[in-house]
């Protein structure tokens, strides 16, 4: 999955006594006698499952997400992060962009769009993908759910349509934006499985990590997520995902279910070394200026750029940046002394040298390490890893100081558990 990438929006109080009598006056000219519905702030739009979400929200901290409203924290970011690795947690992922491809050349037209071959994305499974723009440089990044031979779903974070239908132009193929037809459910955690089988799901326990199947009518479930821990996605009409929603609340009596929000999720995922789009890297047709834009090969994702299946969208300027070297960025995942998150903290060689920057930063309560992914100026990151510091800023008492710490670059995820990939998902 994609992240939600904007900043908070608070819902502000009030002492004032005009709203609440609003409230009131609306009840009583619906007859209902129940409190008038929920108020989105500033615009924003509701998904199907808000009603739900706002009435488990303490905290009333909103934030937006491609148009709609999105829990940014709902009780604490510590109870929703340690539900993610202990318990069961509801994610609602309605916002994300959804494109469907069906045709004949469903294949052909995304693979000459994103980066990876296609054809190998057999039916029934999902795949992680990239797509640049001509100069190779990374437009946005999502996973493409393949239904049949013809039957493509794309779920990405930055609003694509356009840009698939020109992919898309002259071939024989039907594409249909359904962002606000198909809802989502990311269910996440090591008891996920033991809830589905409770709520007459137990058909999910064939899926492999990245399978996608059918288990009932309108129902499909992948076995993917954005936590790096056991866990699923469920796919449903939009007009049916409240229901669903009750459904897993109704069978969640032993499992600790908790509905969570982005905070904690972006925690979750920064352990499980997942990048984000407009965090990690900028989608080039959003940056300000030149030379803002990260190629696949300079963002870690060389492996999922196939050169030998024909020609893609950027291949010609990633052939040639593979071929001559000529990687500008390294972004790699970094372990820090100390225990100060270093988020937006600059890097440096032999304490001297300015040589890059943190991307996302936490201080990891499962590891219980300091952690980070980290863009660096080529070669340091891959080619030069020894004697790399950053620097963090410390308030104590009133005062600033700032400390060096040192840099170990890393090459595996933060958090991995075999619970993710067993299959069979262990019952508790």
């Amino acid at each position: 999955m994609t992240k939600p990438v904007t900043k908070p929006v608070t819902k502000p109080a009030t002492k004032s006594t005009s709203r609440p009598a609003a409230r009131k006056t609306a009840a009583r000219k619906s007859g209902s006698g129940q409190r008038a519905p929920f108020q989105v702030p500033q615009g924003l739009l509701p998904t199907p499952l808000h009603p739900r979400l706002e009435a488990l929200s303490r905290t009333k901290a909103w934030m937006g997400w491609a148009g709609y409203i999105s829990p940014s924290v709902l009780d604490t970011v510590e109870f929703e992060y340690f539900a993610i690795r202990n318990q069961t947690t509801l994610f609602d992922i309605s916002p994300m962009h959804k494109y469907r491809l069906r045709g004949p050349d469903a294949e052909a037209v995304l693979n000459r769009m994103v980066t990876r071959d296609v054809r190998k994305i057999k039916p029934g499974r999902v795949g992680y993908a990239i797509w640049c723009d001509e100069e190779g440089m990374a437009i946005d990044d999502g996973t493409l759910f393949r239904f049949g031979k013809n039957d493509f779903l794309l779920c990405c974070q930055e609003r694509m349509l356009g840009w698939v239908q020109d992919a898309a132009w002259g071939f024989n193929v039907k594409v249909e934006d359904e962002s606000q037809t198909v809802a989502g459910l990311s269910l996440q955690g090591p008891t996920s499985f033991s809830l589905l089988s409770d709520a007459g799901l137990g058909k999910v326990a064939k899926l492999r990590p990245f399978d996608l199947a059918q288990v009932e009518p309108g129902l499909w479930v992948s076995r993917t997520g954005f936590t790096g821990d056991l866990g699923y996605e469920l796919w449903v009409d939009w007009d049916q995902v409240l229901g669903l929603w009750d459904r897993l609340w109704a069978a969640s009596t032993h499992w600790g279910l908790r509905a969570i929000g982005y905070e904690a999720l972006n925690l979750a995922r920064i352990e499980a070394g997942f990048i984000a789009a407009g965090v990690d890297f900028q989608p080039v047709h959003t940056t300000m200026r030149l030379g803002r834009g990260r190629t696949p090969l300079e963002l870690g994702f060389g492996k999922m750029v196939d050169f030998g299946k024909g020609h893609f969208n950027g291949r010609r300027a990633l052939l040639r940046q593979q071929e001559t070297g000529a990687l500008r960025t390294h972004l790699v995942k970094i372990e820090l002394g100390g225990f100060k998150p270093a988020d937006g903290a600059l890097l440096y060689h032999q304490k001297k040298k300015e040589v890059g920057h943190v991307t996302s930063g936490i201080w990891s309560p499962t590891v219980k390490r300091n952690v980070a992914l980290a863009e660096l100026k080529a070669p340091f990151g891959v080619g030069v890893t020894d004697d790399l510091w950053a620097e963090i800023y410390v308030h104590e008492e009133g005062q600033w100081s700032k400390r060096l710490v040192e840099v170990t670059v890393q090459d595996r995820p933060f958090f991995s558990n075999p619970r993710a990939r067993a299959t069979p998902p262990l019952a508790y």
